[in-house]
């Protein structure tokens, strides 16, 4: 079988802003993630070894020039040396471990390096997800041309309606020559006149690359999970966001906050913090729930909430999109991203529910291993060692 990534960049941007703020706070960190699937599919015999074959094929996915121009240009907030990093980055599939049980359940696991380990999350599961579509016959029932017209009216509804959103669909899309399309008909439809709503770009750097858009996101959970276990449930955000600004200089963008609830987070959002992120990130709970502490909490600070944006990436389609956004009503600046319902909405296609998490961490290679766990404002949402979870939970009541 043809390899299924064949660029470096058919990554989500987020993986290299993480990348870099670990080599800056935490080189010698090493971490373990976890695979889990939340649809518990039955995994048809010899798909381990398709995966092992994929990841083998990753040895020969380098960084090119122009890949590393785009960056440099796109990307200011990174500095130059960090791309002489990327030049010599190699993917190691020894980091990965992998099984599928005689019960059809396709264990994986990542261990190594942080800086190194991290670079494997969206490569796996964006191969896992089309070898699975590939296996179900998704692929061979493709119709490009409807697909490409349902892409089309979608994007229509998405701008028509005043929505400022983008794609960031990569772990689970159907295929890569599907999201490709999707890009590059929100483009089209968004350039072809002036709409009340705005096309921000993809999070895949590749395709923000061949389509001439922007590149988005900042952070992942991963980063608040692996500080719980530095610095306590009760001070990992702030310090996450501390460490997170020395490191980007003040350019920090938006702030994903969820990872152990609302409760913990905005108990301890400061003023000076509030101000120096751009917005935050609604990726759990209920939207006009969380909506209204973000205004409630701002206004505390003395902040407009007005000026501060607000994103919304909480398994959206376009419906639920457009009625969080007139709920908002100008509120704050309200901005969306879309993942699955934008990459494999497909007729006829079941998409997957799948992620890689980071599941163990220590500081460096000398130190004790601990659990990382994520919480979030839905308990559906919750990873990691029970017992850890549940004392959280407990906690955090």
């Amino acid at each position: 079988m043809k390899p299924i990534i064949t660029h470096f960049t058919d990554n989500d941007l987020y993986t290299f802003t993480c990348q870099y703020y670990i080599l800056m706070k935490y080189p010698r960190a090493e971490v373990e993630y976890t695979f889990f699937d939340r649809n518990h599919e039955e995994f048809p015999e010899g798909f381990d070894d398709l995966l092992r074959e994929q990841l083998e094929y990753m040895r020969d996915v380098v960084i090119t020039q122009e890949e590393i121009d785009f960056m440099s240009r796109r990307c200011p907030f990174l500095p130059l040396w960090y791309f002489t990093f990327l030049r010599g980055y190699r993917f190691n599939p020894r980091e990965v471990r992998l099984v599928r049980d005689e019960l059809g359940v396709l264990h994986v696991a990542v261990r190594g390096k942080w800086f190194s380990a991290i670079m494997w999350e969206m490569p796996i599961l964006s191969i896992v997800s089309e070898l699975m579509h590939m296996h179900r016959g998704d692929l061979d029932r493709y119709d490009a041309a409807l697909e490409e017209s349902r892409a089309r009216a979608k994007a229509e509804q998405i701008f028509g309606g005043g929505l400022t959103l983008g794609d960031m669909g990569t772990r689970r899309r159907l295929s890569f020559a599907h999201q490709d399309m999707v890009v590059r008909v929100m483009k089209e439809v968004y350039e072809s006149r002036e709409w009340p709503g705005k096309f921000t770009g993809t999070s895949n750097v590749w395709f923000a690359m061949k389509h001439k858009t922007a590149a988005l996101g900042t952070m992942s959970h991963q980063l608040i999970s692996f500080e719980e276990n530095v610095s306590g449930v009760f001070e990992c955000n702030f310090n996450v966001m501390k460490k997170f600004s020395d490191v980007y200089d003040g350019d920090n963008g938006i702030y994903l906050y969820d990872c152990f609830g609302d409760k913990v987070f905005f108990s301890n959002l400061s003023k000076r913090m509030a101000m120096m992120y751009k917005g935050l990130r609604v990726d759990s709970g209920d939207e006009e729930e969380q909506t209204e502490m973000i205004i409630e909490k701002y206004r505390q600070l003395g902040i407009d909430p007005a000026t501060k944006q607000v994103c919304y990436s909480n398994g959206l389609n376009v419906e639920r999109a457009l009625e969080i956004h007139r709920y908002v009503d100008g509120r704050v600046q309200d901005s969306y991203g879309v993942g699955t319902f934008l990459t494999c909405d497909v007729t006829g296609c079941e998409p997957m529910n799948i992620v890689l998490k980071l599941t163990r961490g220590r500081i460096t290679e000398s130190r004790e291993w601990h659990d990382c766990v994520k919480l979030s404002c839905n308990l559906t949402k919750t990873l990691g060692n029970k017992t850890k979870c549940d004392y959280l939970i407990g906690l955090l009541k």
